[in-house]
């Protein structure tokens, strides 16, 4: 089947992309820089015929001679500790990046898919939060550099629509775990994860009520190379609708894992949002999806990850 092109294929939702796609016979280009993505996350397609990788940053000039039929976006930092420590980088690529792969799928008349992020709701005060819902977010806080990125960038990929006729499609992805992501990349399931098995206090943040909707990134990948199938321009939440809070996700992992970790409190950073949960009915509607992984298989099937991982044998 067709060239896929997966920008960001080596980080941890990528590389899950990459997989799946080529499980279903297409082609796929990874493009990737390795500010965070990692090689060791593709290391097994490298010698698979239908794969094949380039180093590249996206922001910079893109003279590739490809002619992908669909062109996912996923390169950016999309954890806090990631983008927090690569402000500038999480600027340019939502800004330039996209532009530069927008130009490209316009060349070669691709379908152009953004994977966006449920942050661009902000600390939302609609809950659930509908596509429709304008947001509230911090236009100058410190994680605006990845909110304002995407929010660019989306405004971005609609104008490119709006102008040029591109065939694009926007996914507001929201809280996602699973195999492929890094023990230090400071998001919540990662690194309960990771010290749970370590024996490791639990860091939780604040006083841990705060909810967050996990989604296995199995589902997330399945939703995602649906997109391209649906004539479907504006923004799709993919998520799980399933809410938990943080404290009762700590404790279920300890459980899981039968570790011997306590919780520990942190402050809570700046602007973190107190609530986070997608309305899936549009994505119900025009994909006939929705997550079928539980949240405690999930986690089962990301622990026995990071304990691979942890033991030097991960394999695919």
């Amino acid at each position: 089947m067709g060239l896929m092109l997966v920008a960001g294929g080596a980080g941890f939702v990528g590389a899950n992309l990459c997989r799946k796609l080529l499980a279903t016979s297409h082609e796929v280009c990874c493009l990737d820089s390795l500010v965070t993505g990692r090689q060791s996350n593709i290391e097994s397609l490298r010698g698979l015929p239908a794969f094949t990788f380039i180093g590249r940053d996206i922001t910079q000039p893109l003279d590739l001679d490809i002619r992908p039929e669909v062109i996912f976006n996923l390169a950016s930092p999309a954890s806090p500790r990631d983008y927090l420590r690569h402000p500038i980088e999480t600027l340019a690529a939502g800004a330039f990046g996209t532009h530069r792969l927008l130009e490209l799928a316009r060349r070669t008349r691709a379908i152009f898919v953004l994977a966006s992020t449920s942050e661009v709701y902000g600390d939302p005060e609609i809950h659930p939060q509908p596509e429709a819902y304008w947001g509230r977010v911090n236009p100058i806080g410190p994680r605006s550099v990845y909110d304002e990125a995407k929010r660019f960038a989306e405004a971005m990929t609609m104008a490119f629509h709006r102008e040029y006729g591109t065939r694009v499609r926007i996914a507001r992805i929201f809280n996602t775990y699973g195999p492929f992501m890094r023990p230090d990349d400071g998001r919540v399931v990662s690194n309960f994860c990771w010290q749970a098995i370590h024996g490791l206090p639990l860091t939780v943040y604040g006083d841990g009520r705060q909810t967050r909707s996990f989604c296995y990134v199995a589902d997330l990948v399945e939703a995602l190379c649906q997109l391209p199938e649906v004539d479907h321009a504006a923004p799709v939440n993919l998520g799980n609708p399933a809410e938990t809070d943080i404290l009762s996700l700590a404790e279920r992992i300890i459980a899981i894992s039968s570790s011997q970790s306590r919780v520990t409190f942190l402050p809570l950073p700046t602007d973190d949002p107190r609530i986070r949960c997608p309305d899936i009915q549009l994505a119900r509607s025009i994909l006939a999806w929705e997550p079928r992984m539980s949240l405690e298989e999930g986690l089962k099937q990301t622990i026995a990850y990071f304990r691979a991982l942890a033991r030097g044998v991960v394999t695919d």
